[in-house]
């Protein structure tokens, strides 16, 4: 890391210890009680707070570039090509964050061990450093890990070695394990009561921290399970057959719809970068491949339409029609134009204007409410795809077709109950209008209606129904664009126009290549030499 970012970070360090984040958090970071832990509690609620996506990384990543990549939407036109900014973001949001999460782990390592709710404390740190870091090192493959966020410690960390992101992998495991071992739902004295205050992620609901664990064990053990087969599986198998406590989206008939988000109103932040990425941006609509899963056909009426998320994911053009930008558009196709994202549409009499919008914009509440809508971490739809791949590949479990139907259908049961719950709640932050004074969904449009075209018994063979698999998790993924584009990048099999897909990292931010020029080239050569967004990075095939 940046030197001088470095020296910055330990003096950020020394004033968290004595003062709180205020930004955006106000009533978190307060201490209602007094106890001396909540010095501790202040640092886990910036931490939490980091998990917030910033502006840049929104606008410059996932518009910009994932969209594309992964053709859940289509980019209608290249016009910044800042990535850099969004790099950089990212990379100074983790290893700031980092700094904060090792003075954590230096204070809990000199608590008394026996100390009530110590292990509590421990494992839901460790179980967000699992989520942030898994980020990061899905996006650029190795980096600096073992060695890093120790500066303000040691100065002869300032510099950090890159860690290999296999070693990573299972290192972030072996953590998640224990957390889920160690976490005690009944252990909650001091000081792990008022630690737990700070806690809005899940409010101190330690079950819910467990759950959270081992649906990102299940993720990533599925991630690397083509590279390693044997390690993957074996942690599938401990949360499948041991029937670990994980994310459900459905039990059965009961939608449970479980999930682990950050929701703005409840955890007291205004998610104000949302609107402004796209309003900004304004270059993403609806693309022909996602509307090839969502309707039977082209009619612009929307009648050929089956899937109810189509109404929450987008809406009509200028002309009240359903239209979508070619996924690979020729030389004569038109322009998109138009401001759907514009915040003059907060206002009901404006709500209509899209400006000359020939294509079909993503839903103006999706991308305006800053107050209802989550930033999702992990679902229980995707947990249930997981699982419904596992038993159909027989990846740590015996293949088991029944079973894997199950799962698929709960995961499109979940996925589909789950967004219309989203939409239900969604609300314009300056009108109040709610999403059902705008938008009505056909009554005859659900699960059903989805499972009546994509359900395991329409297709013939294993593959088939291995493809209808990532195809409905890649829908489900629609506001998760990098966690699509892991999907891509592992199966080369979610819904595609054109070439494969030839982009698999992200390159290093230059403040690496400038501040941590040896370890940097180093991490470049052991990777193969190649630091473009075509070199593979360890877990993709």
């Amino acid at each position: 890391m940046n030197t001088t970012k470095i020296s910055f970070l330990c003096l950020m360090i020394t004033g968290l210890m004595s003062t709180s984040c205020t930004k955006d958090f106000d009533e978190i970071n307060s201490d209602p009680n007094g106890f001396t832990t909540a010095s501790d509690g202040s640092l886990f609620n910036g931490i939490i707070q980091s998990l917030v996506w910033t502006g840049n990384e929104q606008f410059y990543i996932y518009n910009e570039i994932l969209y594309k990549q992964t053709q859940l939407a289509a980019l209608t036109s290249e016009a910044w090509g800042n990535a850099p900014l969004g790099i950089e973001g990212l990379w100074e949001n983790y290893y700031s964050t980092l700094t904060q999460i090792r003075e954590l782990e230096r204070r809990f390592n000199g608590k008394d061990t026996a100390t009530p709710g110590l292990d509590n404390m421990k494992a839901m740190l460790k179980i967000v450093l699992a989520c942030k870091t898994f980020k990061m090192t899905d996006m650029f493959g190795d980096m600096p890990f073992s060695e890093a966020g120790y500066g303000f410690q040691n100065l002869e960390l300032l510099r950090p070695a890159y860690d290999r992101q296999r070693d990573i992998y299972l290192f972030l495991l072996e953590e998640l394990k224990w957390a889920d071992e160690h976490i005690d739902p009944a252990d909650i004295k001091e000081p792990f009561a008022t630690f737990a205050t700070f806690d809005r992620l899940f409010n101190g609901d330690l079950m819910k921290w467990r759950k959270f664990a081992n649906s990102l064990r299940l993720r990533h053990a599925l991630r690397m399970s083509e590279k390693e087969p044997q390690a993957g599986g074996s942690v599938l198998k401990d949360i499948i057959e041991n029937n670990k406590p994980v994310l459900t989206g459905y039990d059965l008939a009961v939608p449970l719809l479980e999930s682990a988000c950050l929701w703005p109103a409840a955890m007291g932040f205004k998610n104000e970068a949302l609107n402004w990425s796209f309003r900004e941006h304004k270059n993403l609509r609806m693309g022909s491949k996602l509307w090839q899963q969502l309707s039977l056909h082209d009619s612009t009426n929307g009648s050929g339409i089956f899937d109810p998320r189509a109404y929450i994911f987008f809406e009509t053009n200028k002309d009240n029609q359903w239209k979508p930008y070619p996924q690979i558009p020729d030389a004569g196709t038109p322009p998109s134009g138009g401001n759907p994202y514009g915040e003059h549409r907060d206002d009901n009499a404006n709500f209509s204007f899209k400006g000359d919008c020939l294509y079909s914009p993503f839903n103006y509440f999706l991308i305006r409410d800053e107050n209802y809508v989550p930033i999702i971490l992990i679902t229980g739809a995707e947990v249930h795809f997981i699982k419904a791949e596992a038993w159909l590949r027989g990846i740590g479990v015996p293949a088991d077709p029944s079973k894997a139907d199950i799962e698929y259908m709960n995961g499109i049961n979940a996925s589909v109950d789950w967004w219309k719950m989203v939409a239900g709640n969604s609300k314009l932050p300056l009108s109040g209008i709610s999403f059902s004074e705008k938008f009505t969904i056909p009554s005859n449009l659900g699960a059903a209606s989805v499972l009546n075209q994509f359900g395991p018994w329409n297709a013939s063979t294993t593959e088939e129904k291995l493809v209808f698999i990532y195809t409905q998790r890649w829908i489900d993924a629609f506001r998760q664009p990098a966690e699509a584009w892991a999907l891509a990048r592992r199966t080369g099999k979610t819904p595609r126009d054109g070439a494969p897909l030839n982009y698999f990292r992200l390159s290093y931010p230059a403040s690496e290549a400038t501040y941590n020029t040896q370890q940097w080239a180093a991490a470049i050569q052991q990777q193969g030499g190649s630091d473009a967004p075509q070199a593979k990075i360890w877990w993709v095939p």
